[in-house]
């Protein structure tokens, strides 16, 4: 990726995640890059109205221009109009988070991600990743997806970092995950990628693409309905394929 590129998004995720006015020095420092960088940036970013100067010497932050694209990018994604209907109804009946993923290779990005009610819930945000292969729904729901060639072509190669002590860490374990999903048409994950945390998965294909959709909560709520959420899973996902 382009620096100039890598930079102007590291310096919007940096106010995202500050949530203040922010000077040219601070940015310097807290990107590790230097003034003189951080400066073209700022000011070409600020040129197109995308940032401003709070006052002389105040800082700067983001303007509003950022909120309008982003709204009218969301009202006009093919993707999430055609699935949010959808999946906030599956959100709504099982009172759980709900999250959409595009499947590209090896990797799988968040579309849309919905909150429950609850205040104890787990949610990804959108444009995460999914996070392991090996530890969560939706990872073994990608590799669930490959060949049976190119998923022993994976194995052979993939490490499996272990993330809590249910990780599934052996290759023949995780083959045998996959396969079993497969074969139910959904793929679950105990508290493998997070203590405490269940998350179920399923594919549908789209448009010649994969996307996953994934219920995730924590494992004592979720465990207690877990054959009407797979239910209602795969009864989400068979709509979304039609």
């Amino acid at each position: 990726m382009s620096k100039i590129v890598e930079r102007t998004l590291d310096l919007l995720e940096l106010f995202a995640d500050q949530r203040r006015p922010l000077s040219l020095s601070e940015i310097s420092r807290l990107l590790k890059i230097p003034i003189s960088s951080c400066h073209d940036v700022l000011q070409a970013m600020q040129a197109r109205g995308y940032i401003y100067e709070i006052s002389p010497r105040g800082g700067y932050y983001p303007t509003m221009r950022l909120k309008h694209m982003a709204s009218v990018f969301a009202d006009h994604d093919p993707v999430v109009q055609r699935a949010e209907i959808v999946l906030r109804t599956l959100r709504d009946e099982l009172n759980e988070s709900v999250l959409l993923a595009k499947v590209t290779g090896l990797q799988a990005v968040y579309l849309l991600a919905l909150e429950p009610s609850h205040p104890l819930r787990f949610l990804n945000r959108v444009g995460d990743m999914v996070r392991s292969l090996n530890a969560t729904s939706g990872g073994k729901a990608l590799l669930g997806s490959l060949t049976p060639a190119a998923l022993d072509a994976y194995l052979d190669s993939a490490e499996l970092p272990r993330l809590t002590a249910r990780t599934i860490t052996s290759k023949p374990a995780l083959k045998r995950e996959i396969t079993d999903g497969n074969a139910a048409g959904w793929f679950i994950n105990r508290d493998e990628s997070i203590d405490g945390v269940m998350t179920l998965s399923a594919r549908f294909c789209w448009n010649a693409t994969i996307y996953i959709v994934t219920i995730a909560g924590p494992t004592a709520r979720l465990q207690a309905g877990l054959d009407h959420a797979a239910r209602q899973l795969l009864a989400s996902c068979k709509v979304l394929e039609m």
